[in-house]
């Protein structure tokens, strides 16, 4: 299955993805050579979805949609951080599961990074708070207003992250779902 769309050689798509159960932020980069261009970002609103497996649904149709829409290279998302509620940990840890098989179902390479790095990255401080983080965004892409949910700036910093990583953290090398079960045939029944 090829690509429809006919982008130059040297640019490449990264989508950002904050995975969450109640807002999940996405954010679209184009990179050309060092210069970063954003394309679109924003949040999907889940909380109007009553029970968790609509979240679900909703979430991997609206991860393919992006990737529809936008063809991206490469998928980098937010790994979930450790927190107290096991049960929040677990729900987010679906969210991301899911976001992660929208992108393999279309053979997209993904790439998961810990919060503090995406910090670090953006920010030199991986202790910036979500404002700080907004506030380089806007000055890394040009844009003049923070969106009222983080999230959306969040997801942006992931996929900002991934460009100045080189994409060189490949999840365990998986582009594909058949590259996965060839990888691991023991984990496969």
């Amino acid at each position: 299955m090829g690509k429809i769309d006919k982008k130059p050689q040297t640019e490449r798509i990264i989508l950002g993805l904050d995975p969450g159960t109640s807002v999940m932020g996405y954010g679209l980069i184009s990179v050309q050579g060092q210069k970063l261009n954003l394309i679109q970002f924003g949040v999907i609103h889940l909380s109007k979805y009553s029970g968790h497996e609509l979240k679900l649904k909703k979430i991997f149709e609206r991860v393919l949609s992006l990737i529809d829409d936008y063809h991206p290279d490469e998928v980098a998302l937010e790994a979930p951080f450790y927190g107290k509620n096991v049960q929040s940990m677990l729900k987010l840890g679906r969210a991301q599961g899911v976001a992660m098989a929208a992108a393999l179902s279309r053979e997209i390479p993904i790439t998961e990074y810990a919060p503090k790095k995406v910090k670090q990255s953006v920010t030199s401080n991986g202790n910036a708070s979500k404002e700080q983080v907004s506030q380089m965004l806007m000055t890394l892409l040009s844009f003049k207003e923070a969106p009222k949910l983080l999230d959306a700036t969040d997801a942006l910093a992931v996929a900002v992250c991934h460009h100045f990583q080189n994409g060189t953290k490949q999840l365990k090398g998986a582009k594909s779902w058949n590259a996965f079960v060839s990888e691991n045939p023991g984990r496969v029944k």
